[in-house]
């Protein structure tokens, strides 16, 4: 079953070649695919790097000898003095930036930075281009620090705006590979704003770089210590979601997970149902039926049977499945909050259906024996998460009534009517500024 709800196929493609090694890493180190599998995946993709060492020591484990095909001793010869012929080339730019005193000299208008360049070290565009080559081999090579630092100071330099385009998915490539989460999020932004302007090449273009944008930002989401809540602002953006619809349905099981996770219920809540609704017969995943079988169907034994399953998927989830040590004990923090919040969704749901509920079949609903069902409920109540009482003599939990008077009830029908109505004015100014005739 785990292999059956393996997303590796569908995100790989659109990832950078660096950036599936950590999924295959996961996927090794999970057992889910035979290890001989997995080595010769690693050897395939590194085929298209520069990273000859790596793929000759893979090459050992797998074949259990020290012996190397010859191709591969020559390949290693090629990128050597490829490596140090672009070294040679790039050597007047990358001599000025290590200077610090040279560097100071450099200012926020590129024209100014482009003239004194020229004039006062004889470093002109082709030089500058020698960065951009050099900056990409290293990257190649997985010197990602160092493609990091030259990829930033190219597009300082730069330009090219394709170059300096292409240089900026590097550098976020890069701090993603380093696990540099909050300068990752920050080049993410960028590149969204790049994405998402009107100067960008071709709404075709458009969409993939919003596509490829969304499987990068996996990695950094489910890291970054606000990720679960700036999922939710990027991928439920109606462009993004649109794209998200048609494009790259699987990644729903990512944004379906950040809303059960996340502590703030937000009212795009209700909306995202019907996305769901709208796509479970077009992607089958255990977390997005769950999310079906409680809030669409109502089928609560199916939502317990497909709990059991949300917890084995993230387990064997590169993004999801994040285990942390502490001594001897290794704890996945997701998949706990996401079985506490599942349960209080299917109990939310179950109460209020039902006025009076029996203990015994709710702990079963819940995936509890009848004590933890009756500690945690207690717990809810305590908290204030929930407006009951428990019969210990029937064994049952009586719900309060809770009935909306009027004044809640108008807010509660009003509360998305701002948003709706911002939504609709800047769809008509942008329909507006696309029909005035160029002048």
């Amino acid at each position: 079953m785990a292999a059956k709800y393996d997303l590796t196929q569908r995100i790989a493609p659109q990832l950078d070649r660096h950036l599936v090694f950590p999924l295959l890493e996961f996927l090794q180190e999970r057992g889910l695919y035979a290890e001989e599998d997995i080595l010769k995946a690693k050897i395939e993709l590194l085929n298209h790097t520069n990273m000859v060492d790596y793929a000759m020591d893979i090459h050992k484990s797998l074949y259990h000898s020290e012996d190397v095909p010859h191709d591969m001793v020559e390949r290693r010869v090629e990128v050597v003095a490829r490596l140090k012929s672009l070294e040679e080339a790039a050597a007047p730019i990358v001599t000025f930036l290590q200077n610090p005193n040279t560097v100071q000299e450099l200012r926020a208008d590129k024209q100014h930075n482009l003239q004194m360049l020229n004039d006062r070290y004889q470093i002109g565009t082709e030089q500058i281009e020698a960065l951009y080559q050099y900056a990409k081999f290293q990257f190649e090579c997985g010197n990602y620090s160092g493609a990091a630092d030259y990829l930033y100071h190219y597009r300082d330099l730069s330009m090219n705006s394709e170059r300096s385009l292409s240089a900026l998915w590097g550098k976020l490539a890069a701090e993603i590979l380093m696990q540099n989460w909050d300068i990752a999020l920050e080049e993410l932004n960028r590149l969204k704003e790049i994405i998402d302007s009107k100067s960008f090449s071709s709404p075709l273009n458009q969409v993939q770089g919003r596509i490829w944008l969304m499987h990068w930002s996996l990695f950094i989401f489910f890291n970054h210590e606000n990720g679960r809540t700036q999922i939710i602002d990027l991928f439920n953006h109606d462009k993004y979601l649109n794209a998200i619809q048609t494009n790259a349905p699987h990644l729903l099981r990512y944004l379906a997970t950040a809303f059960i996770v996340n502590k703030r219920r937000r009212p795009q809540f209700k909306d995202f149902i019907k996305v769901i609704q709208q796509e479970q017969y077009s992607f089958e995943d255990p977390i997005t039926e769950f999310l079906a079988c409680v809030y669409v169907n109502y089928d609560f034994d199916e939502a317990q049977t497909k709990m059991k399953m949300c917890e084995e998927v993230i387990l064997n989830d590169p993004f999801l499945g994040k285990r942390v040590e502490e001594g001897s004990f290794t704890s996945v923090p997701l998949r706990d909050e996401f079985l506490e919040n599942a349960r209080l969704f299917m109990f939310e749901t179950y109460c209020r259906i039902h006025q009076r509920i029996d203990m015994g079949v709710l702990a079963e609903k819940l995936n509890l024996n009848y004590d933890e069902a009756e500690r945690w409920i207690v717990n809810l109540i305590k908290t204030s998460k929930l407006d009951a009482k428990i019969d210990s003599q029937t064994g049952t939990i009586v719900m309060e009534p809770n009935h909306l008077n009027v004044y809640e009830q108008l807010i509660d029908h009003t509360k998305a009517l701002s948003g709706r109505t911002n939504k609709l004015v800047t769809q008509l100014l942008e329909h507006a500024q696309q029909s005035q005739p160029a002048r």
